[in-house]
């Protein structure tokens, strides 16, 4: 029996179940998990992954399957391809903020989703696991919504009275030789999800995100960059020039540091 084709806004609603079911698998396995070491990061620290990861990943992947038949799917667990058939492909960091999570934060665990239009990021869901808030962007809108625990939605806009020199940045690793810091009142550090950091930045907590250089993955940042630009912020390398993601199913090398702050606070930046 056929039911149609699928809309922006069937999409966008089943994006937002995915990642809230990846929640529920995730905070089921939070006083249970195991533990693996599947790597070395930057500077050697351990690349962790847990049960919850791969718990989360399943759900993903076979709810995915099932209701977007045909479209890619690039996942980060044992570092998942799922050929597509068509130019729509979604990215999957089942648990992003996977130390945080090990070391039993309250806060900084995350799970994000994509999905993208060959090269460009066209909807984004990223779900907070210990609020369990949701925050989404469907395909076909040019609105991003902040969903509580209970379901109420709030669009999600940015005050552009508030300059950077009344906000504090938040850094990606350790804040020496970051450049632009003096715009800002002050400056903390990001230890977790890095979807949940951009979230704090959406909402206005903090007035800007510097990130260290890194290997850019697709699941961490498709639906980072693809939210932030939908409202407005810009990616600034250090000599202040603009900067997008080259939006590919790969891991790619980093182009250095990058400061990202809402397009109408760049003229106040480059001008200190």
């Amino acid at each position: 029996m056929e039911f149609g084709s699928i809309n922006g806004h069937i999409a966008g609603s089943l994006m937002k179940e995915a990642a809230r079911r990846a929640m529920l698998a995730i905070r089921k396995e939070r006083f249970r998990f195991e533990t693996e070491v599947k790597g070395r990061g930057t500077g050697g620290a351990p690349d962790l992954v847990t049960t919850a990861d791969r718990a989360a990943q399943r759900v993903y992947v076979k709810l995915l399957r099932d209701w977007f038949e045909g479209c890619g799917i690039v996942a980060e667990e044992e570092e998942l391809r799922v050929p597509g058939r068509g130019p729509l492909w979604f990215t999957v960091d089942p648990l992003d903020g996977t130390s945080a999570f090990v070391r039993r934060q309250s806060h900084g665990i995350g799970t994000m989703l994509a999905l993208c239009h060959e090269d460009e990021v066209i909807g984004a869901v990223v779900g907070d696991v210990m609020t369990e808030e949701v925050y989404a962007w469907r395909p076909g809108s040019e609105r991003v919504w902040r969903i509580s625990e209970f379901g109420i939605p709030e669009q999600m806009q940015v005050d552009p009275e508030r300059t950077l020199a009344q906000q504090w940045a938040l850094v990606q690793g350790s804040p020496r030789d970051w450049l632009h810091l003096e715009s800002f009142e002050g400056w903390e550090t990001m230890a977790g999800s890095i979807g949940i950091g951009f979230a704090r930045l959406w909402k206005g907590e903090v007035g800007g995100v510097l990130m260290h250089p890194q290997t850019l993955t697709p699941w961490d940042l498709c639906p980072v960059v693809g939210i932030s630009q939908v409202l407005g912020f810009v990616f600034l390398t250090p000599d202040g020039a603009p900067w997008s993601l080259d939006v590919q199913p790969r891991v790619q090398p980093s182009p250095g540091q990058l400061l990202c702050v809402h397009r109408s606070r760049v003229e106040e930046l480059l001008a200190r």
